[in-house]
């Protein structure tokens, strides 16, 4: 596109510069002489194009679908039942019983006593001794003395002073006093035992059913019944007072006090210190170390303990015993119910289904083609003869909006084109 452009503007610009030349001889001849123009004609052109257009088409599928349908069944439902049958047996029962029988024997009780016996011997210890030799020894010992340098300087000091300030303030106190309150105890725990127990409804475990158990007597806890304690309590009585306060608040004084000060001045001092060394030496010395040995005696005491040895003699007993046996009888029984299935019935039917396609539909539409020729003029400034005829422009056909933007962008080619060959 560039480079078409940049060849129509060398044409135009070649053009000119021959129109220039063509008067410069007219002015140098004295025949009549006449100039090239350039002038721009519109050529019509026919084009052709193509525009989508969308439809929509509906095809007929045969669908099979799945209808749920509901119907309702008898059934018999078959459980098991089982029932609580109560008998009464007499067993005879044998039971062994342990029965004391006392007698007197005599126990040995004898003991052996130790008794500690006392020596005393001499023994011969030898052990080594660090003894300590002390030397004296002279050392030269160089320090820094500060010396203190004394100034006197007045400074500003700000003193705190704490100054009474009375005021009065509420305080609350209590003036209550005790009064008596009556609370009930409960009863505690005493033992369990046989307790009268009235006629109450419980839930039978099997069966689930309700049913009336007799009244009669049962295991339960025995408690106590509740009393009445009185106990004292402080209630109490707050009473507002006004008492004065006194309160200290401090105040800042400035006062001017002479400080002296003391500077420290560095000085060098060189003294002579006697040094202690100690050096120590071993020693190795004998002592006799008296030791004294416990030795243990063991004496035999014989001592004879009666005692009284209780045996028990093993004696079998019989006893009647009633004893209620609660065995279970399995019963099956039928219960009739009624029972919803859901069977999927199959069911054909036909449906359209929608479908988009794309077609080119044909436009025709004319444009103008821009064409650049050259017309002399003569030096009056009319037009003598055209080189090439320019045919009259025909009316423009309305163009669709669609395609106003590939139909600009074609012209504008197009004018490039006709000028490159021109």
């Amino acid at each position: 596109m560039n480079r078409h452009i940049c060849l129509a503007l060398s044409v135009v610009t070649s053009i000119c510069c021959q129109a220039n030349s063509a008067s410069a001889q007219c002015d140098m001849c004295c025949q009549p002489a006449f100039t090239l123009q350039c002038q721009t004609v519109f050529e019509e052109k026919q084009v052709t194009a193509f525009r989508l257009e969308t439809a929509t088409l509906f095809e007929e599928r045969q669908v099979v679908r799945k209808i749920p349908v509901w119907e309702t069944q008898q059934r018999e439902r078959r459980y098991t039942v089982t029932r609580p049958v109560t008998e009464t047996n007499i067993r005879e029962e044998r039971y062994m019983v342990s029965r004391p029988v006392y007698e007197t024997q005599m126990r040995d009780a004898s003991y052996n006593q130790v008794r500690n016996v006392t020596e005393t011997s001499q023994r011969e210890e030898r052990f080594t001794v660090q003894r300590q030799v002390w030397e004296t020894a002279e050392r030269e010992e160089r320090f820094t003395v500060m010396r203190p340098v004394t100034e006197t300087v007045e400074q500003e000091r700000r003193v705190t002073v704490m100054r009474p300030v009375t005021r009065m303030e509420t305080r609350f106190a209590d003036q209550g006093c005790f009064v008596d309150q009556v609370s009930t105890v409960p009863g505690q725990l005493v033992r369990r035992g046989l307790t009268w127990m009235p006629a109450t409804q419980v839930a039978n475990p099997v069966t689930g059913q309700i049913q009336v158990q007799r009244p009669g007597l049962v295991w339960a806890n025995i408690q106590t019944p509740p009393q009445q304690v009185v106990n004292r309590v402080w209630k109490p009585n707050v009473v507002a007072q006004q008492v004065p306060v006194t309160t200290m608040c401090p105040e800042e004084v400035v006062e001017r006090v002479p400080v002296q000060v003391c500077r420290q001045v560095p000085e060098e001092v060189v003294r002579k210190v006697p040094v202690q060394v100690c050096r120590t030496v071993q020693e190795e010395q004998v002592r006799m170390v008296p030791v004294t040995t416990c030795r243990q005696v063991v004496e035999r005491v014989e001592k004879q303990v009666p005692i009284q040895v209780c045996k028990f003699v093993q004696e079998e007993r019989v006893r009647q015993v009633p004893v209620t046996v609660c065995r279970f009888v399995q019963e099956e029984r039928v219960e009739p119910f009624q029972v919803r299935v859901c069977r999927m019935v199959e069911q054909q039917e036909t449906v359209q289904v929608p479908r988009t396609v794309c077609k080119k539909v044909p436009v025709t539409y004319t444009i103008r083609v821009p064409r650049t020729i050259m017309v002399k003029v003569p030096c009056g400034g009319s037009i003598v003869e055209p080189t090439t005829p320019a045919p009259s422009p025909a009316p423009l056909e309305p163009q669709p909006e669609t395609d106003a933007t590939a139909v600009v962008e074609e012209s504008t080619e197009l004018q490039l084109v006709v000028a490159n060959d021109e």
